[in-house]
């Protein structure tokens, strides 16, 4: 490991124990930033509420830490727009904001356009499908934004059990993204969760980045973060225990290789390699090919984007 990367572990990796509530909504108070949590949902009525219900509870209501929940709905057939805003966050369809732009399906694409419906100052970023919630997992990744004045983007490590196995969850974690980290961004490689779906950044980070439209997005935003802000920039706060859905192994590999086109791009940006993957399922005459499409769109900075720029002024 890079003498850099360890320095970084000891001054920039700390656990959510190190700052109290107390501490962290006095430093809020001093600052005036204002906070948003923002939770893309796709088909989580089970879990989505639940969040929400904590959250509001525990940090808007016990304790003014998030100004405001919002719940991007990309397209569920469930109730999870029912649930969400009964649990009492605001819930706004991908479709209905920016439409003059038509909606990609993914995860960063939803990430990105929340830029235009949130407010706050600190912007972060919790997956709908977790289970036994914590308001740790916001605090704990907050807190770093509000006390830190140089710190720009913290990303929640945690263990993540798979089938009652501490340590097996994160297989593409494992498998393609620490690998790529440390090969060719070995500044990254102490991140613990490096694609985990809990982290908060300042808007005025978030807003110069460009964003992969699916599964890559969190790699494409770590990278981008160091190169555009510098390690120091970035940080990482200890949780606990992350519980959620896990994917099954083809949906991994669909995972796997957006996450690797997503730094294919970043590292020769003029040559590409075929973006698509052929996996295998058994059919009633053996096994049978079925080729998906690899994410390959991003989204520019939403400093790029008209009813963005317009919205600031206003």
């Amino acid at each position: 490991m890079l003498e850099e990367v360890e320095r970084w572990l000891r001054t920039r990796s700390w656990s959510v124990a190190d700052r109290p509530l107390h501490t962290v909504l006095a430093a809020k108070r001093v600052s005036g930033a204002t906070v948003s949590v923002v939770l893309p949902a796709l088909d989580e009525q089970e879990t989505v509420g639940e969040i929400v219900s904590v959250i509001r509870r525990d940090l808007v209501e016990r304790a003014p830490l998030v100004d405001e929940i919002v719940v991007v709905d990309s397209g569920s057939t469930d109730r999870t727009s029912e649930v969400a805003a009964a649990a009492g966050a605001r819930v706004v369809h991908r479709d209905a904001i920016l439409p003059r732009l038509p909606a990609l399906p993914g995860k960063g694409e939803v990430l990105w356009r929340s830029l235009l419906v949130t407010r706050g100052d600190v912007i972060c970023f919790v997956d709908a499908d977790l289970r036994e919630f914590s308001a740790d997992f916001v605090t704990g990744i907050v807190g770093p934004l509000l006390t830190e004045p140089d710190v720009q983007l913290v990303k929640a490590m945690y263990d993540r059990p798979l089938a009652g196995a501490a340590r097996q969850g994160g297989r593409v974690t494992e498998l393609m993204a620490r690998p790529l980290l440390n090969m060719h961004w070995p500044q990254l490689a102490g991140f613990v969760q490096p694609l985990g779906g809990e982290y908060a950044a300042r808007r005025s980070l978030l807003e110069q980045l460009p964003f992969p439209v699916g599964y890559g997005v969190e790699l494409g935003m770590l990278v981008d973060a160091l190169h555009l802000a510098g390690l120091d920039a970035l940080a990482q706060v200890d949780v606990g225990v992350r519980k959620h859905r896990h994917q099954d192994g083809q949906a991994l590999g669909r995972m796997a290789a957006a996450i690797y086109r997503t730094a294919q791009l970043r590292l020769a940006r003029g040559h590409l390699i075929r973006p698509a993957l052929t996996q295998f399922e058994r059919g009633e005459t053996g096994f049978e090919p079925r080729t998906y499409s690899v994410d390959t769109e991003e989204r520019p900075p939403m400093t790029e984007i008209a009813e963005y720029a317009a919205r600031r002024v206003a």
